[in-house]
């Protein structure tokens, strides 16, 4: 896979919108072991000690802080980068924020992917577009098998009925305008719950647990009943670098929806994931706290990943019990001092090799 992409990407100029974010942040470092110029757009790194400003990606990426519903700034962004490929990734991420900021949840997930499409739209040289929105975008029916590409959209809460009419936006220009050019080639991603070093959203499992851990208190948990597809950020990461690698050879053999999700045997509780981040730290415990009247959650949701198996030969690397070791060696290490730039290079060169 690294030859592979490396062939892509080396000496190409590349976008990523959302690169202060943990995702998005993430996609830096694995663009830059490629060999791409990176330039990013995004609000400023919202956390110190998150991955974005642990590892300094400031060094590698041309960032320009933005705001992504500034439609000027948006299109200025892309004109400066003058990028072959963009990767947007900039978005209000949280589902319980969107219940406290549900205009401004609509406003960056619909109104800014829209200025996105737009700068694309006008700038000719951009020949790839990697366009992430979420697997809460499908109409969750609780069902036990995973949701394909082509089942319903739809939410019942701000964050994942503005993923959907994002879903719905990206459908209406790729059809009304990027279909009807030579380019360029565009693909919508959607990735189940990504665990992985430098995340420290409020409101996440992880983040939540190492917090808990570093204070020596107890991992509170408010719906450990509640199962999801936890898979290491670096499997959507690096599906969405094939992806787009395949877009800039052959962008309509590739375009339309993508799933990336890990292995079946990773959909585990949430209480299992905080038993098994317990586990690998080395001490800690969980406590059980189910708040009255919290906001609604999904309960179950998984993804089914045959199209990247069968279409671009992509599927998960690390199995559950890898990922939340993986996850829980880099807040370790860089806790007890190792660079966070240097820990984040060699799981992603142990990634590569694991996928080889």
């Amino acid at each position: 896979m690294k030859k592979a992409l490396e062939s892509a990407y080396a000496g190409k100029r590349v976008l990523v919108t959302g690169d202060t974010g943990f995702k998005g942040s993430w996609l830096v470092v694995a663009l830059r072991e490629l060999g791409a110029t990176v330039h990013g757009f995004a609000l400023p790194p919202e956390h110190e000690k998150g991955h974005f400003r642990a590892a300094r990606l400031d060094r590698l990426v041309e960032h320009v802080d933005g705001d992504l519903r500034d439609a000027d700034a948006v299109r200025a962004a892309v004109r400066r980068a003058s990028p072959d490929v963009v990767f947007h990734l900039a978005a209000q991420p949280l589902v319980r924020l969107s219940y406290d900021e549900p205009k401004r949840t609509f406003d960056t997930n619909v109104g800014g992917s829209v200025n996105v499409l737009e700068a694309v739209r006008e700038n000719e040289r951009v020949r790839a577009l990697v366009y992430v929105t979420s697997d809460k975008c499908y109409r969750n029916k609780e069902w036990i098998w995973g949701y394909r590409e082509n089942d319903e959209l739809g939410g019942d809460d701000p964050y994942s009925a503005s993923k959907a009419a994002a879903e719905l936006v990206f459908t209406a220009y790729q059809r009304s305008f990027f279909d009807k050019r030579q380019g360029p080639g565009a693909a919508t991603v959607r990735a189940g719950n990504v665990i992985g070093g430098g995340d420290w959203s409020a409101n996440r499992i992880v983040p939540d647990c190492i917090r808990a851990l570093l204070a020596r208190e107890p991992i509170v948990l408010r719906n450990p009943d509640s199962t999801r597809p936890w898979q290491h950020v670096l499997e959507p990461v690096f599906g969405y670098l094939l992806l787009g690698a395949r877009l800039l050879e052959r962008p309509r053999d590739f375009g339309g929806s993508w799933n990336f999700g890990p292995r079946a045997e990773a959909t585990r509780t949430v209480g299992e994931l905080a038993d098994e981040v317990v586990r690998d730290w080395g001490s800690g415990s969980v406590r059980i706290d189910r708040p009255a009247n919290a906001p609604y959650e999904a309960g179950l949701l998984q993804l089914n990943c045959d199209k990247a198996l069968a279409k671009l030969g992509w599927q998960a690397a690390w199995d559950f019990r890898t990922a939340v070791a993986e996850t829980v060696a880099w807040y370790k290490r860089t806790s007890e001092g190792e660079d966070a730039l240097e820990v984040s290079r060699s799981q992603i060169a142990d990634y590569l090799e694991a996928a080889s």
